[in-house]
């Protein structure tokens, strides 16, 4: 096997390829080595087309639409797309639990084929490659600002107000250490806030709490401002 229906590159040496393709389930000769490679090479090329697609977003907008990119379900659906888990290796114990459809699994081999073609060709090959896997959902990205989390979002807009920050408490802890179960409330009294959030760790909850928070905003009189100003 020398190349990957989706990917645009024929490989001279079809053994990087099966290497990229080996998940660490069926041995020492996995692609571990080639996904640390891909993973660094691909967060330099996406950084570098949105640097030349959005002059005006500083650092931290950047890094918020990269993020978006290169994070694990995101490539796990770039790979899903490609039908990488259809070639990939697994051991016995991962393709008795279908690890092919894992996005762990998915998006590591994605990057170690990055890396794989890299070394197998030379770094335009490689960027080629990547632009053209994941151009489509590049093009489709939000707005820098529509990406920051719930907390980040309903902090900056208090502060713009000159209110104070939110306290959130928990109302509640429940189920076995392995599934628990949080109750979080948000409360900011001066901005009439007083919401409840949900989630499997508290950070979650919390998180939970500011978006209900964040719909609270929205539904104030036009006076009281919108949490997308």
């Amino acid at each position: 096997m020398r190349e990957i229906p989706g990917i645009p590159y024929r490989f001279e040496d079809p053994d990087l390829l099966a290497l990229a393709l080996s998940h660490r389930s069926v041995g020492r000769n996995n692609n571990e080595r080639l996904e640390y490679l891909g993973d660094s090479i691909l967060n330099f090329v996406v950084a570098a087309r949105l640097f030349e697609l959005n002059p005006d977003n500083d650092e931290g907008e950047l890094s918020r639409l990269r993020a978006r990119v290169v994070r694990g379900d995101t490539l796990a659906k770039l790979a899903a797309g490609l039908k990488l888990g259809d070639y990939i290796k697994l051991g016995a114990g991962e393709l008795k639990s279908g690890g092919f459809k894992r996005d762990s699994i998915l998006g590591d081999a994605l990057e170690a084929v990055f890396g794989a073609i890299y070394l197998d060709g030379d770094f335009g090959a490689c960027e080629q490659a990547i632009l053209h896997v994941c151009n489509p959902f590049i093009a489709e990205l939000p707005d820098a600002n529509d990406l920051k989390d719930p907390k980040t979002r309903l902090q900056e807009w208090l502060q713009g107000r000159g209110s104070s920050l939110p306290e959130y408490t928990v109302l509640s802890d429940e189920g076995p250490s392995h599934k628990k179960n949080f109750l979080v409330q948000c409360t900011q009294e001066s901005a009439g806030i007083k919401v409840t959030g949900k989630g499997g760790s508290r950070q979650k909850a919390e998180q939970d709490a500011a978006a209900a928070a964040l719909d609270t905003i929205a539904e104030m009189p036009k006076k009281r401002g919108s949490a997308n100003d």
